[in-house]
């Protein structure tokens, strides 16, 4: 079970996508309670080709400069249990568990980004919500554990390193502050980073986004001055 787990950890995202693809079945397929109104018919063909192009990911070094940039054109959710979320969220996640996301009302024209720990779960609800007709639904690249490697905690370059790579490291560690991280040492070739034993850090405060209006709303009038 644990080589399992392993083995899937070292899968490409995108080839855990197909992997669920394949488990569905290629070609049209219908699930659900047809009486209950709630039969879907995901198209996997479709499915497929999104995967293939890699073109609904987010990498954790761009959701960061989002973040950074104090953008407010997607919605960030945690998939994760109350416990996780209350724990550490990445700054301005709203956590909607799976079975809420259909109840979560969510605007059909929101760039939507999801994750979850390491990726199986945001998978499984992106494949959700593109089953619902969802047309901007993103993944985080590896999820929490991707942003905790690459974002929280950049490992420093080696000895060898050149001036690019000293300089894109010295980037990431400015990153890594802002959100409350700090860079690893260098570890030996084919060792794993220690990232357990590091420290969580706090959810720093950051501006909430303002929610997209609906399709075809009209722009909210500017108040008058003296009213």
């Amino acid at each position: 079970m644990n080589r399992l787990a392993e083995l899937w950890a070292r899968t490409p995202l995108s080839g855990r996508l197909a992997l669920l693809l394949v488990v569905l079945g290629l070609g049209a397929l219908a699930i659900g309670n047809p009486t209950a109104g709630t039969r879907i018919t995901l198209d996997t063909q479709d499915l497929a080709a999104i995967v293939q192009g890699e073109v609904d990911h987010v990498e954790p070094a761009e959701l960061a400069d989002w973040l950074i940039a104090g953008r407010q054109d997607f919605r960030l959710i945690d998939l994760r249990d109350e416990a996780d979320f209350a724990a550490y969220h990445i700054p301005n996640a709203e956590r909607i568990p799976i079975v809420g996301l259909e109840a979560a009302d969510l605007a059909r024209n929101e760039k939507i980004v999801l994750y979850s720990e390491e990726g199986i779960h945001s998978a499984q609800a992106w494949m959700l919500l593109k089953a619902k007709k969802y047309p901007a639904v993103y993944i985080l690249v590896n999820g929490l554990k991707g942003w905790k490697d690459h974002v929280l905690y950049p490992v420093q370059p080696g000895p060898g390193a050149t001036a690019a790579e000293q300089a894109e490291f010295a980037q990431a560690a400015q990153v890594a502050a802002h959100f409350g991280g700090a860079p690893r040492a260098a570890v030996a070739p084919g060792a794993a980073p220690a990232l357990a034993a590091l420290p969580t850090p706090a959810t720093p405060a950051m501006a909430p986004p303002v929610a997209a209006p609906p399709a075809g709303a009209a722009p909210a009038k500017k108040k008058k001055e003296g009213c």
